[in-house]
């Protein structure tokens, strides 16, 4: 049987050298695994435009979208992720809980101390290489 395949988008929230994680409640596929926030791409939206609203809805936040950072697959036994991760800057309201059991601006350098969702690993490490000075 073919796996479904998900196409999600993730925001690497930046402010200075540090990052927006956000921690994946317990209700939440992955309980407790930190994520980039975002999520799925609808039918007739662009990366760029579901990450917008993802962001409206899951932070009460707008952003803008930036560079493209990763996109990986990886393999869950609910389905196949595919996650495209851009660099946000945020333009209005500071984030504010709605799904996650929490939120946390992170070190670029500390990145690799949460327990990441194996779909977000690869971009964590390509932010953490970014961030090098």
């Amino acid at each position: 049987m073919t796996k479904k395949r998900i196409d999600v988008v993730g925001a690497v929230l930046t402010r200075g050298q540090t990052i927006l994680a956000a921690r994946r409640g317990l209700t939440m596929s992955l309980p407790g695994m930190w994520e980039f926030p975002g999520g799925k791409i609808e039918p007739d939206e662009s990366p760029e435009q579901a990450l917008i609203r993802e962001l409206e809805e899951e932070l009460l936040c707008s952003a803008e979208i930036g560079e493209h950072v990763q996109t990986t697959e990886h393999e869950y036994d609910f389905g196949i992720v595919i996650l495209t991760t851009y660099y946000c800057s945020l333009t209005g309201a500071e984030p504010r809980l709605t799904e996650h059991s929490e939120i946390r601006w992170v070190e670029a350098a500390e990145l690799d101390q949460l327990d990441w969702a194996p779909a977000d690993i690869p971009a964590v490490e390509r932010v953490m290489k970014d961030f090098r000075v």
